[in-house]
Formats: structure tokens, C-alpha cells, sequence
């Protein structure tokens, strides 16, 4: 269902079933809820401090190879949104991707 380097890859999936508009059930597909791991559990590779205009995902490119997988970055710096780490002078982890 996802793509091998996606944060989703490894969480089951389930389904649930639910009315539909002509009074029978249908099942819907989903993936299980996906736990942030421990940033204590990842393994530093460096350590990088943001300067004005740069980007999570060029920053991401340089570390790790591909661009798609900040989420890694997020994960390693336990935040939510990418956003939150794209601020000047933020110094943010860098970890050794799990696999």
C-alpha cells in the first residue's frame, strides 16, 4: 500500500465496516495510528543549525539522500509539523534512519 521509504510502511493496516447510502456496509481500509519512536532511541549522525531561507527539504536531500524523508528529521526532533524546525538558528538532530 505505501512505498517502502514512507513513514506508513511498517504500520498495519485494518478495516472497519460502515452504513452506506443505500442501507447496507462497506469497508473501509485504513492504516493504524503511527507512533512518533523515542528521539532517544535514534542514533545522531550530526547536528545542524538552520540559517534564514533554508528549507527542510534541501536540508533533508544534503543529509540523507532524498528529500521526501523529513518526516525522519521530525521524528528525530520530536515535532509534528516541519515547519516548527525551519527557524533561523534552530539547531536540529540528524539521525541515522531506522530500517
Amino acid at each position: 500500500m505505501f512505498d517502502p521509504t514512507s513513514r506508513y510502511f511498517t504500520i498495519a493496516t485494518t478495516t472497519i465496516s460502515v452504513p452506506d447510502a443505500d442501507g447496507g456496509t462497506r469497508e473501509l481500509r485504513y492504516v493504524k495510528r503511527r507512533f512518533i519512536p523515542a528521539s532517544e532511541t535514534l542514533t545522531t549522525l550530526v547536528e545542524h543549525t538552520f540559517i534564514d531561507g533554508e528549507r527542510l527539504d534541501l536540508i533533508t536531500a544534503r543529509y540523507l539522500g532524498d528529500p521526501t524523508q523529513f518526516w525522519r528529521i521530525c521524528d528525530a526532533n520530536n515535532v509534528m509539523q516541519p515547519e516548527e524546525l525551519e527557524v533561523t538558528g534552530r539547531t536540529v538532530e540528524i539521525a541515522m534512519p531506522n530500517i
